[in-house]
């Protein structure tokens, strides 16, 4: 019954997309039934940085070094102006389709559990904030969903009521380093102390370019007593 079940169903959804097509949010093919937002095409051509194999040609965790402890810094694809991922994050932060997020940290967290024991060193998920204004005015933290999807895989609680943006800040986009950190420094403060405290915090963001704000979320989680502090980004430029 449940493989007549399951027959029924893929072919109404089959019918479904006949009259009601759903794209690929990359290149607008129809997805097929076992699709979700991106086809396996397109899927396959992202591109990923592994960075937690051990293939990313500069770390990460450069940005951090002589300015703040941590323990990690991976991102789980390249960023660059009109490719794939810039098309992924511009859905995902201004399109309303915070669904991406969740994906992509679903298949990311995947990759992270079966290729390293990342998740057994690893307490508590927690998402850069966004700014109650901003917040209300795009409906969601995009960070958020990318913690959560990383959750399910990993297997590991997340949160949204560990950090908190006290100031509503200007974009960063097209700011130097100085002038991001200047922009974000005193920021940030944890808003739950002893949800953190001694606890081996993954901090998680959109994208990562100087690592201001993540270094200013970093430097709130470990003034509040954190064990340790690791970065995952959705992605990265090179």
């Amino acid at each position: 019954m449940k493989i007549i079940g399951k027959l029924i169903v893929d072919g109404f959804q089959e019918l479904l997309n006949l009259f009601y097509p759903n794209p690929c949010l990359l290149c607008q093919n129809t997805l097929q039934s076992q699709e979700e937002l991106v086809c396996t095409a397109c899927r396959f051509q992202l591109p990923e940085t592994g960075q937690h194999r051990g293939e990313a040609l500069v770390s990460g965790q450069a940005k951090f070094a002589g300015k703040i402890p941590v323990e990690f810094v991976y991102a789980y694809l390249y960023f660059t102006k009109k490719g794939k991922t810039q098309k992924l994050i511009h859905a995902l932060k201004y399109r309303d389709c915070k669904e991406v997020g969740s994906l992509l940290g679903r298949w990311y967290g995947f990759q992270l559990k079966n290729d390293i024991r990342l998740h057994e060193q690893i307490d508590l998920i927690v998402g850069v904030p966004l700014h109650s204004a901003k917040l209300r005015q795009r409906g969601y933290n995009q960070s958020d969903w990318f913690a959560q999807g990383l959750s399910e895989s990993l297997e590991i609680p997340w949160s949204d009521q560990a950090l908190v943006r006290n100031q509503y800040t200007i974009s960063q986009t097209g700011k130097d380093r100085i002038g991001r950190w200047q922009n974000v420094s005193h920021v940030f403060s944890v808003k739950n102390p002893d949800l953190v405290a001694n606890k081996r915090i993954l901090l998680v963001d959109d994208v990562l370019t100087t690592g201001a704000t993540l270094e200013a979320c970093t430097a709130a989680l470990l003034a509040a007593n954190s064990r340790s502090v690791g970065i995952i980004t959705v992605a990265a430029t090179r």
